[in-house]
């Protein structure tokens, strides 16, 4: 069996534990190909440019959203707010796609990408690049629709746990460990 660390020493582990300290934002990446939806939980999200609008998102290479969107050509994003966690933790677990969106209220981008009613904002991507990245594949978008949605506090995650709102200008971040 081989060693799992980088080649550097690096250890999984480790790499996590030091990523958990980024605090980032919260999205729920859907697609829509044929007769079927599929969508994750992801932080790994990147406004890339605004002359064309282009978003980045990266998909573990074992993502049964990622065929999806490989074959549908076009993925959404939906921003969740705070009140939205428990989507965000149904989202990220291995269900069948008919499991996750199971009561939660969407519509669809022009392309048929499922989007999350009450979301913070929304957008559709069109995929122009596709770039294999170790364990997983880099998506580059180029959005062709996009929603400002409702008003409301993120969602965001520091070291492995949802941050809690303190009103609207000022965040609590977990502080337990991993």
């Amino acid at each position: 069996m081989s060693d799992p660390r980088a080649p550097d020493g690096i250890a999984p582990e480790r790499y996590r534990a030091a990523m958990a300290r980024w605090a980032t934002g919260v999205a729920v990446v859907t697609a829509h190909a044929g007769d079927e939806d599929a969508g994750l939980t992801v932080n790994a999200l990147l406004s890339v440019s605004l002359r064309p609008p282009a978003l980045l998102v990266s998909l573990s290479t074992d993502a049964d959203t990622l065929p999806v969107v490989e074959r549908g050509g076009h993925f959404g994003a939906s921003f969740l707010s705070a009140g939205q966690r428990a989507w965000s933790e149904r989202f990220a677990r291995t269900l069948p796609a008919r499991e996750k969106f199971r009561d939660v209220p969407i519509h669809r981008g022009p392309n048929g990408s499922p989007l999350l009613d009450g979301a913070l904002g929304a957008v559709e991507c069109r995929v122009v690049a596709r770039t294999p990245a170790f364990d997983h594949v880099l998506l580059l978008g180029e959005v062709v629709h996009v929603e400002e949605g409702a008003e409301g506090l993120p969602l965001v995650y520091f070291q492995s746990g949802y941050a809690g709102a303190d009103g609207a200008d000022r965040l609590r971040l977990s502080t337990r460990r991993p």
